[in-house]
């Protein structure tokens, strides 16, 4: 049975137990106000009760409700832009921090599970593909890049037969795989995120959607039923920020993904489509992402829309992503179909900044949420408290502005959305 409250998705319904947190009501006071209960925001409150503040979080739906509890699970190093690319944007130096820091996500990830011991199926290994064999030397030099510039050694530059015995199908090229990457249950890590939080000290509020708030001296933020004064206000809203802080608003484009989860598979199957049960994404511009769940279902992530809706049939609309690779999977059972609104800036870079003194927003991590978003809170922490210098140096990755702001991003973003994907078929 899903949890109450919660889209319908694999995830709801395979959701450990939960605690239930109040809707605001009346006035309270905190040190610090963090809107939004995602990786972002769960992982700022912990961090920062952890530091000794005090410390309300207010979601307007439930924990995890977004795309926090309904995304890929896939947890891996690196960004989406490449480290020579980051060089000529922010210098050796910045870029040299960015990679290193990609590193540390996905460990606090996993030390925040063994912390708390977070039962959220973790496993080990991600593995890049390429959608096609021109591809394939560019994923060559990327692995050489990290080995020779970045000596970095946990990643292996995977031929295409061995490619196709891992995952049981010759429709990929070569590969890069990920050996210290690793994948999880999405909304169980957010809950145990959030169990942790209460238990630190923090004060959850679900059912409680913030409706505007003032910076400065007398900081402070209302809701539908309350009000939180406070000392400082952390923006974790992502692709669910809608009109709250213009700003920043036109830094990101609200997008959806969509997943499916089949039937439980036998154990047969599951080896000869994921011999080494690891977490597979492949390189097409509008990727296809694929694991085996903790009871051995194939969850495949595949195809996006730009509108305010989700497509009617989910399952079949996704189905198709799968059966191109996998065409012998055509008779399989399709349990469960969900979607989900992630947000993504021009550049795929994650955006943070602080707009004002004690105003800070972290959001836009373009697929990568996961590790990059509980870093991101971490990093929100460890500027509120003083120590900035970390948090900064993401800021300093210039973050373009969609072109229009949030009234024109749209048209544009689907045209160029369009001629991505027909550059994935037919070049």
């Amino acid at each position: 049975m899903s949890l109450k409250g919660y889209e319908a998705s694999y995830y709801a319904a395979s959701a450990n137990a939960k605690q239930d947190y109040p809707e605001l009501q009346g006035e309270i006071s905190t040190d610090i106000c963090v809107i939004g209960a995602g990786y972002t925001g769960l992982s700022a409150a912990l961090h920062l009760a952890e530091k000794g503040y005090s410390v309300s979080l207010l979601e307007a739906e439930k924990v995890g409700w977004g795309a926090s509890g309904r995304n890929g699970g896939q947890v891996c190093q690196g960004h989406n832009m490449d480290h020579a690319d980051m060089v000529r944007k922010v210098g050796k130096q910045n870029a040299d921090a960015l990679w290193q820091m990609s590193l540390e996500s996905v460990d606090l990830v996993k030390d925040l599970i063994a912390k708390h011991q977070i039962q959220c199926d973790l496993k080990q290994g991600v593995l890049h593909v390429a959608a096609k064999t021109k591809h394939n030397d560019e994923f060559k030099e990327s692995v050489e890049y990290k080995h020779k510039v970045l000596d970095y050694q946990d990643i292996q530059y995977v031929e295409p037969s061995e490619v196709a015995d891992m995952l049981g199908t010759d429709r990929y090229s070569a590969g890069e795989y990920w050996t210290r990457g690793a994948h999880l249950h999405p909304l169980n890590y957010a809950l145990g995120l959030a169990a942790a939080a209460e238990k630190a000290g923090v004060a959850i509020y679900e059912d409680t959607r913030v409706q505007s708030y003032q910076t400065g001296q007398n900081a402070h933020v209302i809701t539908e039923s309350g009000r939180v004064n406070t000392k400082y206000i952390l923006l974790a809203c992502n692709g669910y920020l809608g009109k709250l802080e213009p700003r920043v608003a036109g830094k990101i484009m609200p997008i959806n993904n969509f997943i499916l989860a089949t039937e439980p598979l036998s154990e047969e199957m599951c080896r000869r489509i994921n011999r080494d049960d690891v977490a597979v994404a492949d390189s097409r511009f509008v990727i296809n992402y694929f694991k085996l769940s903790g009871d051995n279902r194939l969850l495949w992530g595949g195809g996006e829309n730009y509108t305010s809706s989700f497509p009617k049939d989910i399952p079949n609309f996704v189905r198709k992503y799968m059966l191109e690779f996998y065409p012998e999977l055509k008779d399989l059972r399709i349990d469960y179909g969900w979607g989900g609104t992630l947000a993504i800036t021009m550049n795929r870079m994650p955006f943070f900044d602080r707009i004002e003194d004690n105003l800070f927003v972290a959001q836009g991590y373009s697929g990568h949420g996961v590790a990059l978003a509980t870093l991101g809170g971490k990093l929100m922490a460890e500027a509120l408290s003083g120590s900035a210098e970390r948090f900064d140096t993401f800021a300093r990755m210039p973050t373009p502005t969609f072109p229009g702001g949030t009234l024109l991003r749209w048209p544009g973003l689907v045209t160029g959305m369009l001629y991505y994907s027909m550059r994935d078929r037919f070049f």
